[in-house]
């Protein structure tokens, strides 16, 4: 992702004011290739992601081309757009799952599906370009020249892209899809993911990705130099030598090593008695879910289903009653607490829960999951936390966006932010429902703040809204990073899959093959105790993303007006 220089006259003149090689290189101008380059680069790493199979090692170049095409710009509004279009290229072919939701399920016309994908796209493409400005402004340049790789520049772009990431995460209610860490759960990074979570292995990454270009750029600097010191130029000595080459290469093996290693470690331990849990995937068809046909079908599936085999802990994917639970027919709800009952199976039911009001209506509707234990009355109930936007609920100002789409659809209320866990046995077990799984913080926090430890987490959901497409597996790979990041085993229950059972150290040990009806029968062993992540959550890799980019803005005055204390630009 090179630059064009505007004109020859301009460079040879300015070598010429200097006579060295650490004289100003007059301002570049960015050309259109530069941004097409950057967009392609940002679509190719979505190869990064599930499914393709180890694309941890695919990540680390392409961040490592990413970062150079970076260092290429002479300014913050040409790191901005390099970073914007990066963006773009990687969310429009990462999550173009959406307009499959959008118009195949929720009947939008395709022109404005399409159309509201990219315009998605260009909004989430906006916290690379702002994360990229961030890196420029606190280390990117110094005076008019191409910035050239740094090991402050290094540090700044990690901290600086994982603090986008976050801000990604967080913003209007966040969303984390796609970030960076995700493909090292199978790469060689993951080891730190029960350390710093999925936002500092994206630090990590961009990092190691920084010190392999930090490391080639000396080296083609020292190449030159000889060159020069051949043909007798009398160009000035650069700082450049084989030790400021070599150790940015062995600083990023390091890194690579530890993640290796720390793979290795183990931060939880087995407790409790293990577990006999039978997970469902109805595969009910998402055009039938709300019908009154589909409805009783699929009552009739699940009642099937339920009760065909006891266990220890019977799950069902989210809203598999897709109605009120106060409105589900009498003889299914007897035959569920009778089979519970008399073989002492717990069961977990996904349905909408609400509250009577003194009139008799229902109001504060929830998106829930209630737990049946045997020989007592009473239920254990789940309301899902974090809510989708769009899905379950309007933001102000789009509901004409959602008239659009023939999605059934109401403002639910929002469950507790960290709800008690569900007892099976002695087993303690935390439950959540549907994409509340992709935020890790949430996760650590109902581990580390629950009255009971869970020691076994499970995920209930439905993406019957997105088709047979890479969502389902891109799900499951954050799935796999949150028992990273806690040292638990995750189960996941799905209407169309993917159900799996995943250990404690991210390995999924048994799946169902999607768009088929079944039941995954496992055995779970939970665990206890609390890795690094659950105790910190993001705070350790936002406090240094912080302190290392206010100490770049604070000196960056001083690397402008120091002559030669960036290395050289390559020409």
């Amino acid at each position: 992702m090179a630059e064009p220089i505007d004109s020859p006259a301009r460079e040879s003149a300015s070598r010429s004011t200097t006579g060295n090689l650490n004289g100003d290189v007059a301002r570049r101008a960015l050309s259109v290739w530069h941004y097409l380059a950057a967009a392609g680069l940002g679509a190719l790493n979505t190869l990064s992601f599930a499914p393709t199979p180890h694309g941890g090692w695919l990540a680390i170049a392409i961040f490592a081309v990413f970062y150079f095409g970076l260092t290429r710009t002479t300014g913050w509004r040409g790191a901005l757009v390099t970073g914007w279009a990066f963006g773009f290229g990687n969310f429009v072919t990462g999550v173009w799952w959406l307009y499959v939701s959008m118009h195949h399920y929720g009947g939008m016309p395709a022109p404005l599906a399409l159309a509201a994908l990219v315009l998605f796209a260009l909004y989430l493409g906006l916290y690379p370009g702002l994360a990229a400005t961030v890196w420029s402004l606190c280390a990117g340049h110094a005076g008019k020249r191409p910035f050239s790789p740094t090991w402050f520049g290094a540090f700044a772009f990690a901290s600086a892209w994982a603090l986008g990431e976050w801000a990604r995460g967080y913003v209007f209610t966040g969303f984390p899809w796609l970030s960076s860490g995700y493909s090292q759960v199978d790469g060689p990074l993951a080891g730190f993911s029960p350390v710093v979570g999925v936002y500092g292995v994206g630090w990590v990454l961009a990092l190691v990705a920084a010190l392999i270009v930090l490391a080639l750029v000396r080296v083609w600097s020292l190449k030159r130099q000889d060159r020069d010191s051949n043909r007798d130029t009398g160009a000035t000595a650069t700082a450049a030598s084989p030790a400021s080459a070599a150790l940015p290469a062995l600083a990023a093996v390091a890194t690579i090593a530890a993640g290796l290693l720390l793979s290795l470690v183990q931060w939880t331990h087995p407790a409790n008695t293990p577990l006999h849990v039978r997970l469902l995937q109805g595969n009910v068809p998402q055009s039938m879910k709300f019908s009154e046909a589909g409805m009783l079908a699929a009552l009739d599936e699940f009642q099937k289903l339920i009760t065909e085999k006891p266990a220890d802990l019977v799950v069902t994917p989210e809203t598999a009653v897709p109605d009120l639970l106060q409105d589900v027919p009498q003889p299914f709800a007897q035959a569920i607490r009778h089979f519970a009952d008399s073989t002492g199976t717990s069961v977990l039911l996904g349905a909408v829960g609400g509250t009577v009001g003194p009139s008799g209506r229902y109001f504060d509707l929830t998106n829930s999951l209630f737990g049946i234990t045997p020989g007592q009355p009473g239920l254990y109930r789940y309301d899902k936390h974090h809510l989708v936007p769009f899905g379950e609920f309007i933001p102000v100002g789009f509901h004409w966006f959602m008239n659009l789409m023939n999605m059934p659809l109401g403002d639910f209320a929002r469950g507790a932010p960290v709800q008690p866990p569900f007892l099976v046995h002695d087993q303690p077990v935390a439950v959540d429902v549907c994409y509340e799984d992709i935020f890790g913080e949430e996760i650590a926090r109902t581990v580390r703040q629950s009255p009971t430890s869970p020691g076994i987490l499970i995920n209930s959901t439905n993406l019957g809204w997105f088709g047979d497409t890479i969502a389902l597996d891109q799900h499951l790979q954050m799935a796999r990073m949150r028992t990273l990041e806690t040292g638990r085993p995750m189960l996941r229950a799905t209407n169309t899959g993917v159900t799996a059972a995943i250990d404690s150290r991210g390995r999924v040990i048994a799946r169902l093959p999607t768009f088929t009806v079944g039941a995954l029968d496992v055995h779970v062993e939970g665990t206890t105790g609390l890795t690094p992540y659950v105790r910190t959550g993001n705070t350790t890799v936002f406090a240094i993303s912080l302190l290392l980019l206010a100490f770049g803005f604070a000196c960056g005055r001083r690397r402008k007006s120091g002559p030669g204390l960036n290395a050289p630009p390559i020409r």
